[in-house]
């Protein structure tokens, strides 16, 4: 069983500031929002829209880059 965060989109709390770097990320999930340490293999700055790709133990998610379609409202918190 995946866990319900994968393949959400949220918004960077905290920059990424390269490799091995954490951050923060916001995600809304079962009906409210939830922050989640964040790592990316590149700098992502705070603000940004983001795509959780996978999920580890502690509350640790890798994210990549997330650009909206116009008409696709997941990003928004």
């Amino acid at each position: 069983m995946s866990d319900p965060v994968l393949g959400l989109t949220g918004t960077l709390t905290t920059p990424i500031r390269g490799e091995h770097m954490l951050g923060e990320v916001l995600v809304a999930i079962r009906g409210g929002t939830e922050l989640y340490i964040a790592r990316a293999d590149q700098v992502i700055d705070t603000g940004a829209s983001v795509l959780v790709v996978a999920v580890h133990p502690g509350r640790i998610v890798d994210v990549v880059p997330w650009i909206p379609l116009p008409d696709d409202h997941r990003g928004d918190i």
